[in-house]
């Protein structure tokens, strides 16, 4: 997968909280990445396995629609925490949020 400032971006924004369900508004404001470039990431990542999704129970719905959810799998979790490992010393991405746990 091509490293780009989106993917770190995003990779930083799933590994802040690797446990949790993601949602794609909330990873687009956490990352600061929009959806255009957002979402061929996540599906990529999907691909590759290092992430699972499903959708939001009805029950947790509030009458809105169910949203789709991303979780990060043990792979993800070693590969996205690799990327960030790179990125960091790499001078393209300088600047770049990559506060992570």
């Amino acid at each position: 997968m091509r490293v780009t400032h989106a993917l770190v971006q995003l990779a930083a924004a799933l590994m802040a909280a690797p446990d949790d369900r993601h949602w794609g508004y909330r990873l687009s404001r956490a990352s600061g990445v929009r959806s255009g470039a957002m979402y061929p990431r996540l599906t990529q990542m999907l691909a590759e396995g290092w992430l699972e999704d499903g959708w939001e129970p009805a029950g947790e719905t509030g009458g809105r629609p169910p949203r789709r959810y991303y979780t990060v799998t043990g792979k993800g979790k070693a590969e996205l925490g690799a990327l960030l490992e790179r990125a960091a010393a790499d001078e393209r991405f300088r600047g770049a949020r990559l506060g992570w746990a």
